[in-house]
């Protein structure tokens, strides 16, 4: 392949709610040269999100929200998932100011310092989505207890836990949302560095 290239044949918007799933039609370039025949693949839009890891260095404590995930469903007694603060990009939102944003609305945890980790897309053979993944370091001396929006139906469990113990639940396999199994394990690569520098 000299150049990677698509072209849009055809775009359709097949459902639009809260959610949008549009229809595209397209063909691309191919490894072996040429150009693949044309291809029709749906895609859900909910636009771009950001994930905050939120962690104090001291304390060696991070946050962690529970709460129900209709995509969970599937395994009952999991569809409560053990999660970091999320949520989506409003129009005229930087990530930066959704972080900040729903750090409180989600966990009432005011962000001191607030570090980018990295851009990934979270599933992008069938979805737009863009996640901006984010480390607030916070001081948890006080977070706990039950938080989230009442108009938005949030019903979420805040709790705070030491490190390890965070970490043993991921390598027991009781943390199953792809976002915090990335912030976890980004923690554990980065985790004496942000405790030297206190």
């Amino acid at each position: 392949m000299t150049e990677k290239k698509f072209t849009i044949i055809e775009e359709k918007t097949q459902y639009q709610g809260f959610f949008c799933l549009k229809s595209f039609t397209l063909k691309h370039t191919l490894y072996k040269g040429g150009w693949s025949q044309p291809i029709t693949r749906e895609i859900f839009q909910r636009g771009n999100c950001v994930a905050v890891l939120l962690y104090d260095p001291i304390r060696d404590e991070v946050v962690i929200i529970e709460q129900f995930r209709i995509g969970a469903m599937q395994m009952p007694e999991q569809a409560w998932l053990l999660e970091i603060v999320a949520g989506a990009i409003e129009p005229g939102e930087t990530a930066e100011e959704v972080a900040y944003r729903e750090s409180i609305e989600e966990a009432g945890c005011e962000i001191q310092q607030l570090t980018k980790i990295n851009d990934f897309f979270t599933s992008p053979g069938g979805t737009s989505e863009l996640l901006s993944l984010f480390y607030g370091r916070v001081d948890t001396t006080h977070i706990g207890g039950i938080h989230g929006l009442d108009h938005e139906d949030e019903d979420i469990s805040v709790t705070t836990m030491k490190f390890d113990k965070v970490y043993q639940l991921l390598l027991d396999g009781k943390i199953l949302s792809a976002i915090p199994i990335i912030a976890i394990q980004w923690l554990f690569i980065n985790r004496e560095k942000l405790r030297q520098t206190n």
